[in-house]
């Protein structure tokens, strides 16, 4: 039997220090190709600076957006937004999902609604949320909201249908009624599965805000990259995006570290 080589084998992860070092080929690579395409003067390269700025024109950029287009202004809008948004959703979602998993009556009544808000395309919820808020702040708060909301409601029922019967049947041996099976049995087994999800969500959420943020936003990152893309700050979009991606990265960290406190015996 042919062998395989080290580290390719078959839905086995590679072990961290050689993961770190593989990501981290990966980053080198792509900064050294993007190096070369932008190398020389504007006229000269290969790809034209509108398109493809080169990694000294977006570092560059850095004074410029943090100082003068305020940039931590911006990124405090967003996360704001986000967070007031999200922590709604998980408000109304997790209860409601809690509720319709322990009792599938409830889980049948709502899923004519649910479903289908869960298959509406994000970007076909702005115009119903300039309809009903307008196209100020509560605007970008509650399109957050309804958009999270079904999937919110959704990854609770799931985490709450996923706990064994086998708890349950034990709880009933002992005489718990349904409301101590739901608070004491399904809703502390379910929480790790659960947490998982909505912290998936969150990024998601993350994502969601740029869009809401392209109407009346006076500052936000969504709303700097399309004042970027009007203007035609090519080395500004790229700078926002690359920020983008490390704050999503940093908060998904977070969470993931929250989550092995949380549930240390859990966590894979």
């Amino acid at each position: 039997m042919a062998k395989s080589w080290p580290n390719l084998e078959l839905r086995k992860s590679p072990a961290p220090a050689t993961g770190k070092l593989l990501a981290a080929t990966c980053l080198v690579l792509v900064g050294f190709f993007w190096f070369v395409m932008t190398l020389g003067i504007a006229e000269e390269r290969f790809i034209s600076p509108a398109i493809l700025p080169s990694p000294g024109e977006v570092i560059g950029a850095i004074p410029n957006l943090l100082f003068e287009r305020n940039l931590g202004q911006s990124i405090a809008a967003t996360l704001g937004r986000v967070l007031a948004g999200f922590s709604l959703a998980l408000i109304v979602g997790v209860p409601f999902g809690v509720l319709a998993a322990s009792w599938r009556t409830l889980e049948a009544f709502l899923k004519p609604i649910v479903i289908p808000m869960s298959n509406v395309p994000v970007a076909a919820l702005i115009p119903l949320t300039i309809l009903w808020f307008g196209i100020g702040e509560s605007q970008k708060i509650m399109f957050i909201f309804v958009a999270a909301v079904p999937f919110v409601f959704a990854t609770a029922a799931a985490s709450i249908l996923a706990v064994p019967d086998r708890y349950v049947d034990t709880a009933r041996t002992l005489g718990a009624s349904d409301r101590q099976i739901v608070l004491k049995v399904l809703v502390p087994t379910a929480l790790p599965e659960m947490f998982r999800g909505l912290r998936g969500l969150f990024g998601l959420s993350f994502g969601y805000i740029m869009l809401a943020e392209l109407i009346n936003a006076p500052h936000g990152l969504g709303a700097m990259l399309n004042i970027s893309q009007r203007r035609g700050l090519t080395e500004h979009i790229f700078l926002i995006l690359a920020i983008i991606g490390l704050i999503a990265w940093a908060i998904d960290h977070g969470l993931e570290f929250l989550e092995r406190k949380l549930f240390p015996y859990k966590v894979r």
